[in-house]
């Protein structure tokens, strides 16, 4: 499946396009959960040294930022409209469900190790955009009369991997793939009703993935 990457809705500036797709090489991973909590001032005294100073990488993180919050509000008309439409609205009351589903939370623990690599961070927030963008084929199928709402995610997703994925490029950057076991494997469900939740979840879990990737940016930003 290969991405459109045209701009969606928003006018983000100097959204860079490439022709490599981002599910080039990927799938869905069964991947244990990010702690939103970590330990951003670990950060500090990480190699960034050069990159910190640099004005394009500055000029990047910035507008990146500005992407990601996009996205997020992307998501959460999402949310919105399956509150509306589907009266699920609050996670602590589909947490029994939860544990009969096969969601998984796309990592980001690269971002804040110790021994932080901006090349292995980038290449991780590539990686989950890859892992959520499939995702949303659930999401689609749960609101048909939505459709423009989830195109207009994966395009907005689609650009910003592309923007990492060239400022890496720029910055001679190594890119890291991590290995996957299924080739985007889609959530399946054993009702109707799972699947609903299933598809408040996948929600749920892409919001915190960009809130944590969002974290990350804004404390490179502020090196």
């Amino acid at each position: 499946m290969c991405f459109l990457t045209r701009h969606a809705a928003a006018t983000i500036p100097r959204v860079v396009v490439v022709a490599e797709p981002i599910l080039a090489e990927g799938g869905l991973a069964l991947l244990l959960g990010v702690l939103l909590w970590a330990p951003w001032r670990a950060l500090h005294g990480a190699p960034l040294t050069e990159l910190s100073g640099d004005q394009d990488f500055q000029l990047f993180l910035q507008r990146n930022l500005e992407f990601t919050r996009k996205i997020r509000g992307d998501v959460a008309a999402l949310q919105r409209v399956l509150c509306d439409t589907l009266e699920l609205c609050k996670e602590d009351e589909l947490q029994l469900v939860l544990q009969d589903l096969d969601i998984a939370q796309a990592p980001l623990e690269q971002c804040h190790k110790r021994s932080f690599q901006a090349e292995t961070c980038f290449s991780q927030i590539r990686a989950g955009l890859r892992v959520y963008h499939s995702s949303l084929a659930t999401i689609q199928a749960l609101l048909p009369g939505h459709a423009g709402l989830v195109e207009t995610l994966q395009l907005d997703m689609a650009n910003l991997s592309s923007n990492i994925q060239q400022q890496m490029e720029d910055l001679g950057l190594a890119t890291v793939t991590y290995p996957t076991e299924n080739q985007d494997p889609l959530p399946t469900f054993s009702s109707p009703f799972h699947h609903q939740v299933g598809g408040f979840f996948i929600l749920a879990k892409f919001q915190q993935f960009l809130e944590t990737a969002y974290r990350a940016l804004r404390h490179l930003a502020s090196l």
